[in-house]
């Protein structure tokens, strides 16, 4: 069960540093409009996410749903390679927590406002689909830009 687990999250890194390989540092504050993220925000926001859904999860207080001043706070990502880095970090660390985990710690039931009910381990399919979207959202910023996105399955 752990290794699927770990391979997922391996997985959904590979593919999302795939898909980004193109952007780089001068790219970071670049967005389409005034209204949508930057580059470095995306990639940031898709890293602590990770980290949500397993303080929501695992951890004491659940799931943070302040999102009030979101969009101020999402500032700080002015950096696209802190960001890529950020994303790494968290990734190993979810690897890790993993890892810590017993099988029967994974099967509880999360009883927060985010996906509730399901075992705690599903957290793992929530974090895939939300790295998802914001590699797509990145994969058309990197179009707008004039660069080709790679396939991010080639070689996985």
């Amino acid at each position: 069960m752990k290794d699927g687990l770990i391979y997922e999250l391996e997985s959904q890194k590979n593919f999302f540093l795939k898909t980004v390989e193109c952007l780089d540092e001068k790219d970071s504050s670049f967005r389409p409009n005034e209204e949508m993220l930057t580059v470095a925000q995306h990639v940031g926001h898709a890293a602590e996410t990770i980290d949500w859904f397993f303080d929501g999860a695992f951890g004491e207080n659940g799931f943070n749903m302040d999102f009030d001043d979101y969009t101020e706070y999402l500032k700080k990502y002015k950096s696209f390679d802190e960001a890529i880095q950020l994303l790494k970090d968290s990734t190993a660390g979810a690897i890790e927590k993993i890892k810590s985990l017993s099988e029967v710690e994974l099967m509880e039931p999360i009883t927060g406002e985010v996906m509730k009910g399901a075992p705690k381990l599903a957290i793992v399919n929530g974090i895939t689909d939300h790295t998802a979207h914001h590699r797509g959202s990145l994969a058309v910023y990197a179009r707008l830009l004039g660069k080709v996105p790679s396939m991010p399955y080639e070689g996985a």
